[in-house]
Parts: C-alpha cells; sequence; structure tokens
C-alpha cells in the first residue's frame, strides 16, 4: 500500500433528505481534475490554474470540485514526488483510452467528457461553461467525527436519464490544500511548488443508484492537516466515465 494512502471502512446508511435554500439556484458542480507531477517542468503553470479555479470559482452557474491528481511515472527522471499516487497514472491511463488522448502532463479532463493541457486556463474556462450545460445528478453531503475518524454520507437523487443508460460508479476522495513542497533535483530543481486540491485518497464506493446511500468512515493521517481537507464524493459512468454528479464537504 502506497504510504499516504488510507484505511477506509465501508458500509451503508439511510440519510435524511437535505433541501435546498428556497430561492437560490444551485450551481452546477463540474469535477476538474488535473494530472500532474513535481517532476515535470510544464506542471507548476497547470497547478496554479487548477488552485485559481478551485479557490475564485469564476464561472457563473458552476461549482469547480477540483482533483490534484500527481501521477508517478515522473519519479524515476530525477524527482519522487511526495504526493504521487500510482492510481492517479492508473486513472489517467483509463482516460487517454477513452478519450484517445495521448499520456501528458499537464493534462485537465473536465467532467470525463474533455481533455486538455492544463496549463490552458481559457480552454478549461470553456470546458467548464459546456459542461454546466448537461444534466446531473443531486448529491446531498453530511459529515461527523472527531480525532482521526471522519465519516462522510452522501444521498443520491434526480440522476438524469442519460447517466441511467449506463451503471454508476461512486467515488470517495479527499484532497488538501495549501502544500508546499522544495525542490531539490530533476526539471524543477530549486523551485518551492504549492499544490491545492492534492488527491490524498480515491477509492470506489460501489455501484450508485438513486435512493442508495452511502456513507464512508476516513481515517485521516498524522502528516495530513485537517482544516486543509475536503471529502469529494462524485459518480462516473463504467461505460464512458463520464461525471455524472459530484460535491464537496470539509473535513475539518
Amino acid at each position: 500500500m502506497h504510504p499516504i494512502r488510507a484505511a477506509v471502512v465501508f458500509v451503508a446508511t439511510i440519510l435524511a433528505v437535505a433541501m435546498p435554500v428556497q430561492g437560490q439556484a444551485p450551481s452546477a458542480p463540474v469535477l476538474v481534475e488535473l494530472f500532474t507531477a513535481e517532476g515535470c517542468s510544464s506542471c507548476p503553470p497547470a497547478d496554479e490554474v487548477l488552485s485559481r479555479l478551485a479557490r475564485e470559482q469564476p464561472i457563473a452557474g458552476a461549482q469547480v470540485i477540483a482533483l490534484g491528481l500527481h501521477v508517478d511515472y515522473w519519479d524515476e527522471l530525477g524527482w519522487k514526488d511526495p504526493a504521487s499516487l500510482h492510481l492517479a497514472t492508473e486513472r489517467q491511463d483509463m482516460y487517454s483510452r477513452t478519450l484517445r488522448s495521448e499520456l501528458y502532463t499537464p493534462q485537465l479532463v473536465v467532467n470525463g467528457r474533455v481533455q486538455l493541457v492544463g496549463s490552458d486556463a481559457a480552454g478549461a474556462r470553456r470546458a467548464i461553461v459546456e459542461a454546466v450545460q448537461h444534466p446531473h445528478a443531486q448529491l446531498t453531503l453530511a459529515k461527523d467525527g472527531q480525532g482521526t475518524s471522519r465519516t462522510v454520507r452522501a444521498q443520491i437523487a434526480d440522476v438524469p436519464p442519460e447517466a441511467a443508460k449506463e451503471k454508476l460508479e461512486a467515488f470517495v476522495a479527499v484532497t488538501e490544500d495549501g502544500l508546499t513542497s522544495e525542490v531539490t533535483r530533476g526539471e524543477n530543481h530549486g523551485r518551492t511548488l504549492h499544490h491545492d486540491a492534492v488527491v490524498r485518497m480515491l477509492v470506489s464506493a460501489g455501484t450508485a443508484a438513486p435512493g442508495r446511500d452511502i456513507q464512508k468512515t476516513i481515517e485521516l493521517r498524522p502528516e495530513w492537516n485537517a482544516g486543509r481537507l475536503k471529502a469529494i464524493v462524485f459518480l462516473q459512468g463504467k461505460r464512458t466515465h463520464q461525471i455524472w454528479g459530484a460535491a464537496s464537504v470539509p473535513v475539518g
């Protein structure tokens, strides 16, 4: 097991419905995944694009939910990224087959539908604007717990008919903001790099369906800053790999 993966226990539960505030139109969630690496000299500008999208939320009608996925195939090229995960490489490989793209960094994937160079801020905005137009399921999240354990609960509703044409898989991720790394080797030698939305953990919660509620108990690792963690739940088509719903909640 990779040292920064978390131990996660899966159970099912029944949740009460959380109603939206009357008069407020909720923004459409858009999952933006950046495949990056600290050993890649082209990646820091893309890391900044992801941070700004998550921090500034610049697209009207969109809630950008960011995943910074650090791949591990750069680790043997002069600098081992402390946030690298083999599962990030596997996930990017899945998209390379589905979207018929090369395997490269930095790469952005928007809602599992569109891929582009990660430092292309204008292209990312256009892809997010387009993603808002697609229907999505409603996810209601809640969390509780203390100490090193947090329980994240998700309720699924209003799955679009288009999504119902394929099986959906629920995923739970934990991300951490505000990470800094001083790189001493490789292409970024001598640079201090900053990252947000770094994926610390990403696991499947099994098949998703309307009315099926999900609960995950997350064991936080001591090197993670609980005050900077988010738990993210998203639904992905098993055939198309498109994202059909997402939501996030602070962990701390």
